[in-house]
């Protein structure tokens, strides 16, 4: 089996989610694809602990992180493949359990974890359903607040299956799968260049006859936004890949036009982020700014006071 494991700018994380790699007595080897981090500092993390060997993939920059699964994948010798996020830490006998349970399974599958908070919580994305025009409706709007029979695409608030449950759409963030199932598809959509492409993918596979499971007894703590790049990027990358979704599956039975309504839709909804995060931004400086003025003023009359007692 082999793990694969796609780092930009990870920090500290990433020896800890290496460190959880390497306690799983089934993995063979670790490829850990570089798409960027400061000088030594994967050669630092791979050091601080022990067990499978690591491949190391870099020089090719920051090429996202679709394309960087794909490059895992084509490197990896296991005939099994096991996607972890570097911010995220498994359990010590998580994929003895994973493995136990998907013996049974009939191929093409696909199994992921529960992924939770460093608090316990289960995350959101952790389970999900079709991403459609129309769930993504109800989630922006958050619908389902009074439509209880609402169609769902995060189903992280919903009564969690008490065993292992098939399901529409897992995270990129921890995915097991055969890598022929993994390769039978094309891998991910290159054109994803950061987020949704496990959303697609996911899609991909059901459509071409794989099945998803989602098995809630393993638990993997995802801690999120590890990574330096910046939020507003990140933000627009999101929208982008989601702009992409809807065109690739969507063009036909809501026509071009439709598209477009949704495409508008979204980037209006990034703009106001945008505008929300710019002036968090400006109201935390204007803080720290009254903050040392306040500081300035308090030393020069301790000064100011001093001098007078002398």
């Amino acid at each position: 089996m082999s793990a694969i494991v796609v780092s930009y700018f990870t920090g500290p994380l990433l020896a800890r989610s290496l460190q959880s790699l390497r306690r799983q007595t089934a993995i063979q080897e670790i490829v850990l694809v570089d798409n960027g981090n400061p000088p030594d500092a994967i050669e630092a993390a791979i050091s601080q602990s022990s067990g499978a060997p690591v491949k190391l993939l870099s020089g090719h920059g920051n090429i996202g992180f679709a394309a960087a699964c794909n490059k895992g994948a084509d490197a990896a010798k296991g005939p099994l493949l096991l996607f972890l996020n570097p911010d995220a830490i498994m359990p010590d006998d998580g994929l003895k359990e994973l493995l136990g349970i998907s013996a049974a399974l009939t191929p093409p599958w696909m199994v992921g974890a529960k992924l939770i908070d460093p608090d316990g919580a289960e995350q959101q994305g952790s389970r999900r359903g079709v991403l459609s025009p129309k769930t993504a409706m109800i989630e922006a709007t958050k619908l389902y607040k009074l439509w209880a029979d609402a169609p769902r695409f995060n189903l992280h608030t919903t009564p969690t299956p008490t065993a292992l449950a098939p399901i529409e759409t897992l995270s990129g963030a921890f995915f097991l799968l055969p890598k022929a199932g993994y390769l039978s598809i094309g891998g991910m959509d290159e054109d994803y260049f950061l987020h949704v492409e496990d959303v697609d993918f996911c899609r991909r596979f059901r459509a071409a006859g794989g099945k998803i499971y989602y098995e809630p007894s393993v638990e993997i703590v995802h801690f999120k936004s590890s990574s330096r790049a910046d939020p507003l990027k990140v933000e627009a990358q999101k929208t982008e890949s989601l702009c992409l979704y809807f065109k690739n599956h969507y063009s036909r039975p809501y026509t071009r036009v439709g598209v477009w309504f949704i495409k508008i839709g979204l980037w209006a909804l990034y703009g106001l982020s945008t505008i929300k995060t710019i002036l968090g931004r400006l109201m935390k400086l204007a803080r720290l700014r009254r903050q040392k003025g306040k500081r300035a003023i308090k030393r020069a009359r301790a000064s100011e006071k001093h001098r007078s007692a002398r």
